[in-house]
């Protein structure tokens, strides 16, 4: 209707409500703008750390990559499940947030996450893992879940995964994140790592990721005969050492040395 033909009020309602309209959808297109620039943000971080963990793992596989300084450059990480199972998993997402920036995620280094404790080296990480040479389908323990990030490799390469954890927040983040990922299925313990896991014991496999000054006698009566355990062993000087269960004796192997936190007592809790 022309303007001529309404009353004064009627076209000021028409045309606030004609405004009105129009005010919504620029507000929604400047909405759908941001957030396209968000998700485009977002993968280009994405693409970018995609980049740098296989940056990273390439220096685990390929000599030329690593550096003459590097004290590990004569060991090389070469079985391909593991490097796929470095290659799937998002190290960063481990890092609680608060400490994703402080360091590289990426980076051939242990990351803080609180509560004086770091996420492990990931060459060492890979080392470990390709030692105990994990097989679908096995029951594996581990001592120290910390961020959770060496329980994810674990489940990345179809092992069945018990993790106990001493300090509860870093449980409660651990199961958070591996449930995110996918990883639900890892069980965690908030507990004595010295005190293992009896109720689902024995373990074909038990990887420790913090050092007592002795190999626990109660991790090696729950590991299964024709069982592996690998653990960085010492207070000062530490060094990797692999036992193997072979007819209920031990045959151990003094490997690499390492630097680790102390494996500490307290008091298992299920959470």
């Amino acid at each position: 209707m022309p303007r001529d033909c309404m009353y004064p009020r009627e076209y000021e309602v028409v045309k606030a409500r004609v405004i009105g309209g129009l005010a919504s959808v620029m507000s929604a297109s400047l909405l759908c703008v941001a957030c396209m620039a968000q998700t485009n943000d977002e993968s280009s971080l994405e693409a970018k750390l995609d980049t740098r963990r296989n940056a990273m793992v390439d220096n685990f596989t390929h000599p030329k990559h690593l550096g003459k300084s590097d004290p590990l450059k004569r060991y090389r990480i070469s079985d391909t499940r593991v490097i796929d199972a470095l290659r799937a998993v998002k190290r960063h997402l481990y890092i609680p947030e608060p400490y994703r920036t402080r360091v590289d995620p990426y980076g051939d280094h242990p990351c803080p996450i609180g509560f004086d404790q770091t996420i492990s080296q990931p060459f060492i990480v890979a080392y470990m893992t390709e030692r105990m040479q994990i097989e679908p389908g096995e029951k594996v323990l581990e001592i120290g879940t910390g961020s959770g990030y060496q329980a994810a490799i674990l489940a990345e390469l179809g092992a069945d995964v018990y993790s106990i954890e001493i300090i509860p927040q870093l449980a409660e983040h651990a199961k958070r994140v591996l449930s995110n990922q996918g990883y639900g299925k890892v069980h965690v313990l908030t507990g004595d790592g010295y005190k293992g896991w009896p109720e689902h014991s024995p373990f074909d496999a038990i990887i420790v990721t913090c050092a007592p000054e002795n190999v626990p006698e109660a991790l090696v009566e729950q590991l299964k005969d024709n069982g592996r355990m690998i653990v960085p062993v010492g207070s000062r000087s530490q060094r990797l050492v692999i036992l193997r269960k072979e007819a209920g004796k031990l045959r151990q192997e003094d490997d690499i040395m390492v630097r680790f936190v102390p494996m500490v007592h307290g008091d298992s809790k299920k959470e």
